[in-house]
């Protein structure tokens, strides 16, 4: 039996794009793999311990073997804890909507703390920079207001995170995207959902 972490990363749950093509993808995965967990995470209500000055100050106090306070490996504690649940997961489903040309802070919260030396990845003068988090797919489901080839500059929402799960071990990255969910108006958005809804269950029968 495999578990599949579904992380929901727009605060707009049935009014998001990006979402409904997650549930989707989910409720078809649910159909061909019975006996798989999926363990949803919606972002935006999950508790989040802050990446801030005393983790930040904890992180290279313990991780470079120094003293440190019972409040640092408090908080280290807590960053932890949401790496373990990550990595716990043996597959990933992520929705991800753009915000102005990028990924929700709340998601950048969650890739701050669990994006860790030693834990997601490492470093060697003679590897260089290797992921840890290896052998387990992911598939990413975009929502965009508007239209964004390939090669378009102003990305910064699907190129950052393929570059970033990427930098931590994960090879095996699938993608489906619903755009323009504005700009072409609510019929629009809706043909394209449907559209993308369709690679989405196509993606859920093999993953």
């Amino acid at each position: 039996m495999s578990k599949v972490l579904y992380i929901q990363a727009s605060p707009r749950q049935e009014r998001s794009y990006c979402i409904k093509l997650g549930n989707s993808f989910v409720e078809t995965y649910s159909k061909t793999h019975p006996g798989d967990e999926i363990l949803t995470m919606p972002l935006f209500e999950k508790e989040l311990p802050a990446f801030d000055g005393l983790a930040v100050r904890a992180k290279y106090t313990i991780l470079h073997g120094q003293d440190h306070t019972s409040e640092e490996l408090s908080a280290w504690k807590a960053v932890e804890a949401v790496i373990q649940e990550f990595k716990a997961a043996d597959k990933y489903l992520l929705a991800a909507p753009m915000w102005n040309f990028g990924i929700p802070y709340r998601l950048k919260q969650y890739l701050d703390l669990i994006v860790q030396p030693g834990y997601t990845f490492s470093f060697s003068p003679e590897e260089g920079y290797k992921g840890l988090v290896i052998g387990k797919p992911l598939c990413i489901a975009y929502s965009r207001g508007g239209e964004y080839p390939e090669d378009s500059p102003a990305d910064f929402q699907k190129k950052h995170l393929e570059t970033i799960f990427g930098f931590i071990g994960f090879a095996n990255i699938q993608s489906v995207i619903v755009e323009p969910t504005l700009a072409g108006g609510p019929e629009t958005a809706q043909k394209k959902l449907i559209e993308a809804m369709r690679k989405a269950q196509a993606i859920a029968e093999s993953f």
